[in-house]
């Protein structure tokens, strides 16, 4: 789908990967960019964001691209949204909007659908129009409506009525999760989640790590869905290695509520391995951005280890840093050229030795 991009600088001192972020992530939509018109302004213009002369403007580069949708790398509120969609006669996606149909594209699980489906109702009924009636047909029309109940009003009956049964279905599925979590704690297995920004390569590491071969790829969210697995590690036995969605900035507060239940695997994880891309040059931005996540979480208190990644594409060496109190802090590896593992793997196995079985609490998600 052709699309054409609006950039909005509002004075960050990070607006460059900012914006380099939001072609990704519309690439990873299955956009085809037409253009990108980068719009500066000291603050958000309340009626349409980027002001009238630039909306003039973008809807003058909407007809010449023959774009089909405008992507707009700021959260837009319903009112503004409406009126450039008035304005440009075409579909207007904002940033939030944007990141929940990717995970709409890429999750995989039952629990993971449902997440994504109750994040898009919460954040799609404040911008009802009239696009909600095949949900009618879903629950059957005829005799739902009330006399004299107007369209939108049915409509929100049935977003509501949908929303609540997704949140029980949701319910139910994290307690059979917690059910079987207490009785793997029974075992008293170290758990190690790998945690870190989207597109750090957790993955590759994971499956480097673990011999799986979950879903791997050079595109923003690529994994969606935790993926769990056990290993064998000599001096530390049993391991449950977990591989959950990555972070961004800014994460839009409905799907830090919505994926709470995927994030939950890093919430009860005895240690987190932070996975960084050490090529990156946003890379300290990226480190404070999951730090920031993890502290919405409540998952900051959880001991962590560095693991710079792709250390072949920085022309760093493997190695392992520790810091003052002789804690491993950082490893330097590269999980696509399987060097450094032996390390990262000695490392979980000096943590789970220092930390003791009494330490490892319930952490398990079914496999």
């Amino acid at each position: 789908m052709k699309a054409l991009i609006i950039s909005v600088d509002l004075g960050d001192p990070d607006f460059t990967a900012h914006a380099e972020e939001f072609v990704m992530l519309a690439e990873g939509a299955g956009a085809e960019i037409t253009e990108v018109l980068t719009v500066r302004r000291s603050r958000p213009d309340a009626a349409g964001f980027i002001g009238s002369g630039k909306i003039t403007e973008a809807a003058a580069l909407v007809q010449a691209t023959g774009s089909e949708v405008v992507l707009f790398d700021r959260p837009l509120s319903p009112a503004q949204q409406r009126n450039l969609e008035q304005h440009f006669q075409v579909r207007v996606v904002d940033r939030v909007a944007l990141i929940l149909d990717i995970f709409a594209l890429r999750a995989k699980s039952h629990e993971g659908k449902l997440q994504v489906e109750l994040a898009q109702l919460q954040h799609l009924s404040t911008r009802l129009t009239r696009m909600w009636t095949h949900l009618e047909r879903q629950k059957g029309g005829i005799g739902l409506r009330g006399p004299g109940e107007s369209q939108l009003e049915t409509d929100r009956r049935l977003i509501g009525a949908r929303v609540k049964a997704l949140r029980d279905r949701l319910t139910r599925v994290q307690r059979q999760r917690t059910t079987q979590r207490r009785a793997r704690a029974r075992g008293q297995t170290l758990s190690v989640s790998l945690v870190g920004y989207t597109n750090a390569g957790k993955s590759t590491l994971f499956n480097a790590l673990t011999r799986a071969d979950a879903y791997a790829a050079h595109q923003l969210f690529a994994t969606l869905d935790t993926t769990t697995r056990r290993v064998w590690l000599e001096g530390a036995g049993q391991v449950v290695v977990s591989d959950t969605v990555g972070f961004i900035r800014a994460l839009p507060p409905t799907l830090i509520a919505a994926f709470r239940a995927t994030l939950e695997e890093t919430v009860q994880a005895d240690l987190l391995l932070h996975v960084v891309d050490a090529a990156n040059p946003q890379r300290d931005e990226q480190v404070q951005a999951v730090q920031q996540v993890l502290a919405d979480i409540q998952a900051d208190e959880i001991p962590q280890i560095q693991v710079f990644n792709k250390i072949d594409l920085a022309g760093y060496e493997p190695r392992v840093e520790r810091n003052e109190h002789g804690t491993i802090a950082r490893v330097f590896v590269s999980a696509l050229a399987r060097s450094g593992l032996s390390s990262l793997r000695q490392a979980i196995v000096e943590f789970g030795g220092h930390t003791g079985s009494n330490a490892i609490h319930e952490s398990v998600q079914p496999e």
